[in-house]
């Protein structure tokens, strides 16, 4: 993040104004969690996140889905549930946002969920009594979930953690491409169109 903060012409800093704060904060822990001899393989990844930043819920709820639904398949039980309620979370501020029922889950949070059915079963309950707000998720339960994921990856029991970790922050990255993009998009599509100035 620092060298991103170089790159984009700003104070040297790891929390640089030119990148979503909670994309920002995985690839902190991404960078920090990696072997010394392998961190080298996430230089490529910094120019693709400057100018990928947005105030639109959404992106902190899709980088929350993609690190819980990424790590609850191998990390360790004590560690399944708060991921499976981070995996609910998402997706319940999700529905709210696109105004549809809650409780239907994407493609790949079933998938998650499915490999973790009694985790998943407890999560459910345990959604059902709480209440989120999206200043709740925001501030607290998106981060949580971003830490949970990688800690619980670092944790696990396989072979090749730094590569999930890397494919982690690349897939977050290109969420956030994919989802800023298209917000601007329809920004750009909603504003008027200025009249050609007329020749006298």
């Amino acid at each position: 993040m620092e060298f991103a903060s170089y790159l984009a012409g700003e104070r040297w800093s790891d929390h640089p104004a030119c990148t979503h704060p909670l994309l920002a904060a995985l690839a902190r822990l991404v960078n920090d969690n990696t072997a010394d001899e392998t961190r080298n393989r996430l230089v490529h990844l910094v120019p693709s996140i400057i100018g990928l930043t947005s105030t639109d819920l959404r992106v902190d709820a899709h980088i929350a889905l993609r690190c819980a639904t990424t790590a609850l398949p191998v990390a360790a039980a004590e560690r399944q549930l708060a991921l499976a309620v981070s995996i609910l979370a998402a997706e319940e501020v999700l529905a709210r946002l696109d105004g549809v029922p809650p409780g239907r889950l994407s493609p790949r949070s079933q998938e998650a969920m499915d490999q973790v059915p009694q985790a998943a079963a407890q999560a459910r309950k345990f959604s059902r009594a709480a209440k989120i707000t999206e200043k709740g998720f925001r501030r607290y339960a998106a981060p949580n979930a971003v830490q949970l994921a990688v800690v619980g990856i670092v944790q696990a029991c396989i072979e090749d953690p730094d590569t999930m970790l890397h494919d982690l922050l690349a897939g977050a990255i290109d969420d956030c491409t994919r989802l800023i993009g298209v917000a601007e998009a329809a920004l750009e599509a909603s504003l008027p169109v200025a009249e050609p100035a007329s020749r006298v």
